[in-house]
């Protein structure tokens, strides 16, 4: 499929999103307001959905990693204008969708790497004016000290830590160091103390599962699920002493708001160190960070951009946060839409993305407490999803805003361009492309 740029001569903003199987420019510029209301079901394409319109992704730039021989499962960072990406499975050649996503045993080429597991990084260089119109992978000239499926990436204090996680087409004990960190002043790498979850069981990938992580700080911490017993766990590592913590198998045991816990995923908007829009349930709030431990974290809901996916049917696998820039940020969740159970077609897999700019409303300053309001705190977690998801509005009354919202996109968009895959986000980035005039094609396959 031929996607035709405008001729514009301004930077074109496209969204960088990696999911298991490939790399996808959006071009964001595409993006629009779309209103929905929730009328009586009706049927599109032989789905069963609410009344809203659905339209296809606005995709500027798409590689297949698995087509292309690249890892399946790759995780990326960002660092000085170039896209990293490490790990990961290389899968057998040959190897179709089907097997790849949903019954996950497509088989791994064992002469690539450690036995099919990779240690290797690629780069993607983000300042040449062909970067994200070829999508040109090459391999980096430093390689991991030994490989990472499925791995968590973190950049903290200016260092790229790296943890193995659960292999997604094998069942294997993970090659060792299973944590290290790289230097990108010296470009080094270094092992780093094995993770008690996997010391404990030599790690073998068949007794620990990692579910998710959350960083706050310099401290990392990780969620895991024991096969062994049927139980999660929660442990922490601080990059300042080189420790690792296990910290019980409640999530109420750890240290952090619930905010910045495992499984509620992100991200502080720029500009504002005290605003963080994150994703509880599958619903994205904005909590206000207090600048003292006396004043309680203030929370609002953010129905200008709230999918309501509850209310379309629409089962939800992820949340993503992203930031744009200044006081700019976008939330994706893709999800599928049912099918009547007489319907022989398979799930549709759509994405549901709005981006929106945040300012702070003059309250944003005071305490709820000041104010003679509720305020949301960590115990009231569970009430959240509760209150929030019926958008009860006496709730909404005595949690006073504290910001203003101005939607600048949002809708439901198919996924078709994703290819037969469970649409799960690993990583998005955002980047200003500085288009030649000359060269406003990009092609998507």
């Amino acid at each position: 499929m031929e996607i035709e740029m405008e001729v514009e001569g301004k930077p074109k903003p496209l969204l960088l999103v990696a999911t298991p199987q490939r790399l996808i420019a959006i071009d964001m510029s595409k993006l629009k307001i779309n209103h929905y209301e929730d009328k009586s079901k009706l049927k599109i394409d032989h789905y069963e959905s609410r009344d809203f319109e659905i339209h296809s992704l606005p995709v500027f730039k798409m590689l297949n990693l698995v087509e292309n021989d690249f890892p399946f499962g790759m995780r990326f960072f960002v660092r000085d204008s170039k896209l990293y990406m490490v790990g990961g499975e290389k899968l057998r050649r040959g190897a179709s969708p089907k097997l790849v996503s949903f019954e996950r045993s497509a088989g791994l080429d064992e002469s690539f790497g450690d036995g099919g597991l990779s240690p290797y990084v690629f780069v993607l260089d983000l300042t040449g004016l062909d970067s994200t119109t070829d999508l040109d992978l090459l391999k980096h000239h430093t390689s991991m000290l030994a490989a990472k499926p499925t791995p968590i990436v973190e950049e903290i204090e200016g260092k790229i830590y790296v943890l193995s996680g659960t292999p997604s087409q094998s069942d294997c004990v993970l090659p060792t160091p299973t944590f290290e960190v790289y230097d990108p002043l010296i470009e080094q790498w270094k092992p780093l103390d094995q993770p008690l979850f996997y010391r404990e069981s030599w790690s073998d990938c068949q007794k620990f599962e990692v579910i998710d992580h959350s960083v706050v700080g310099t401290t990392i911490y990780v969620l895991t699920f024991n096969l062994m017993n049927d139980s999660y766990h929660y442990y922490s590592y601080n990059v300042n002493d080189g420790n690792w913590k296990f910290l019980g198998e409640s999530e109420d045991q750890l240290p952090v708001p619930y905010h910045f816990r495992p499984m509620c995923t992100g991200k502080f908007v720029p500009g504002y160190k005290d605003i963080y829009i994150f994703f509880h349930e599958d619903i994205p709030y904005a909590a206000l960070i207090p600048s003292n431990d006396k004043s309680p974290t203030r929370y609002q809901a953010l129905n200008e951009v709230d999918g309501a996916l509850y209310l379309r049917q629409v089962a939800s696998y992820s949340g993503l946060v992203v930031e744009l820039g200044e006081h700019e940020m976008c939330i994706m969740q893709p999800g599928s839409v049912q099918p009547k159970e007489e319907n022989p077609y398979p799930c549709r897999i759509i994405l549901y993305m709005a981006t929106f700019k945040v300012e702070k409303l003059l309250n944003s300053s005071s305490s709820a407490q000041d104010r003679g309001l509720k305020p949301l705190s960590t115990a009231d977690a569970s009430d959240v999803s509760q209150t929030s998801s019926h958008h009860d509005n006496d709730v909404q009354d005595i949690r006073a805003p504290f910001l203003s919202i101005t939607c600048l996109s949002k809708g439901f968009y198919y996924l078709d361009e994703w290819g037969p895959e469970a649409s799960y986000i690993c990583s998005a980035f955002f980047h200003q492309l500085d288009l030649d005039l000359r060269k406003m094609i990009g092609s998507a396959r």
